[in-house]
């Protein structure tokens, strides 16, 4: 049996960007195409978001508000940005695994811009992550939680949401490129995502009665601005600021993670 071995490109040809970015679309199909191969994934994109809406809306609702509907308006916001946190963890899974397979390698060997693979799975696993925000959504909706702004508010909703994801997903695909399995990444997520969203406003109204110092961190939280802006573009209140400080933790996340990453890539491809 011989062993198949792949030459890498010529990096002294540079790729036009029109090209790089059709390489980069090509790539972002084939990751969202390779859904139909794995069922198993769509599943897991459209009953995990299903499964945290009917637990904390039946559990939690009433002890903590009364009723299950009084509860969505709070819980419904929460849920979505923290499914966004934990979604963009299966961009650092997915990453690692084309890894360590050699499906990089491969990619390697054709004439194609040496970014697309990485690019092309953040873009693929941003469409997913709006495909679970409507999952989300919908569930929301048959269980009696209603949009009380605008069109307008819930597409802008949509962009925020999308720009943070994929502004903190660089945080995991750091973690991908510096762990030798693919279980090492999900490791981080249980680690840093629960920890960071359930320190936040994400699943109740305010941090009236928290421990002082315990509160300051909840109210400072990147997860906690992007709730409250997620809840005053869905059900109204206050948007803006909260928006701000939101896309400014995601920016300086990114301007962090996003060289280091970048840089551990070209080291591993």
């Amino acid at each position: 049996m011989t062993t198949a071995t792949f030459a890498p490109q010529d990096l002294s040809k540079r790729i036009a960007p029109g090209t790089a970015l059709r390489n980069t679309l090509t790539l972002a199909w084939r990751n969202l195409v390779q859904i139909k191969h794995n069922p198993m994934e769509l599943l897991d994109l459209s009953i995990q978001p299903i499964m945290f809406v009917l637990l904390f809306a039946y559990v939690f609702g009433p002890a903590m508000e009364g009723s299950v509907s009084a509860y969505l308006p709070i819980v419904i916001p929460g849920i979505i940005a923290q499914n966004a946190l934990f979604a963009g963890m299966s961009t650092g899974f997915g990453l690692n695994t084309d890894i360590t397979k050699g499906v990089f390698d491969r990619f390697r060997s054709l004439p194609i811009a040496r970014s697309a693979p990485l690019l092309g799975r953040i873009i693929a696993d941003t469409a997913k992550q709006a495909w679970s925000m409507l999952i989300l959504l919908s569930v929301g909706f048959a269980i009696g939680f209603r949009i009380e702004t605008n069109v307008v508010a819930l597409l802008t909703a949509f962009v925020l949401l999308l720009t943070f994801a994929v502004l903190f997903s660089w945080t995991s695909v750091f973690i991908a490129m510096k762990v030798s399995e693919p279980e090492k990444v999900q490791i981080f997520g249980f680690v840093v995502i629960f920890p960071l969203s359930f320190l936040s406003t994400a699943f109740i109204r305010s941090t009236e009665g928290i421990p002082g110092w315990l509160a300051w961190v909840m109210n400072n939280s990147p997860v906690t601005q992007l709730v409250e802006a997620l809840r005053g573009l869905l059900v109204g209140g206050p948007v803006l600021n909260h928006a701000l400080i939101a896309l400014a933790w995601g920016v300086g996340i990114c301007l962090v993670f996003a060289p280091l990453s970048l840089r551990a890539f070209k080291q591993r491809a």
